[in-house]
C-alpha cells in the first residue's frame, strides 16, 4: 500500500490500521500533509502503529525500487480506464493512492507505469470516495482475488 503525499492526518491513521489489520506493508511518499507525532494521526491508528510494517520514503522513487522484479503497480484515479475489480492482483503488487485534494501527479503515474484503476461511481458529481475508504475497497479486493492470506 502506497500514499503519495497523503494530507490528513486520520486518513493516514485509518490506512495504517487496515495495513496492521492485513499485514500489509504501508509506504508513506513525502512531502508529508503533517508531522508523524500529529495527536489525529495517532488517534487515528490509536495502537496500531506498532503492528505496521511501514517505511518512509522522500520521493516515489524510493518505492520503485522497493517495487522489484515481479511487482505490478496500480495506480489509484478516478480517471483510470479498468475498474479496480477487473484487475488481477498477486501478493506482492503495488497499490498507490494520491493526496486527498489532487489525487497523483501525472509523472508519478508515468514513473510507475501508467496502470491506473478506478472505483466505480454512479453519481457523477460525486467526484471521488474518502482516501481511507478507497484503500480498503481496493485493498480487500487483492487480499479477496489471493485467498485473503493470513487472515483466511
Amino acid at each position: 500500500m502506497v500514499l503519495v503525499e497523503p494530507e490528513i492526518p486520520p486518513n493516514t491513521g485509518n490506512v495504517a490500521r487496515l495495513c496492521a489489520a492485513a499485514r500489509c506493508r504501508l509506504h508513506l511518499v513525502g512531502p508529508l500533509g503533517f508531522k508523524m507525532d500529529d495527536s489525529s494521526l495517532r488517534r487515528a491508528g490509536m495502537d496500531y502503529w506498532e503492528l505496521v510494517d511501514w517505511r518512509y520514503h522522500d520521493s516515489f522513487d524510493g518505492v520503485m525500487m522497493e517495487s522489484g522484479l515481479g511487482s505490478t503497480v496500480y495506480c489509484v484515479e478516478t480517471t483510470g480506464e479498468q475498474s479496480y475489480a477487473e484487475a488481477r492482483y498477486r501478493p506482492g503488487d503495488f497499490l498507490v493512492f494520491g493526496r486527498e485534494t489532487r489525487g497523483l501527479r501525472r509523472a508519478t503515474i508515468e514513473r510507475a507505469g501508467g496502470r491506473c484503476v478506478r472505483i466505480p461511481i454512479a453519481e457523477p458529481r460525486a467526484r471521488s470516495l474518502n482516501l481511507s475508504n478507497a484503500v480498503a475497497i481496493v485493498l480487500y479486493e487483492a487480499l479477496r482475488q489471493n485467498g485473503f492470506g493470513d487472515a483466511g
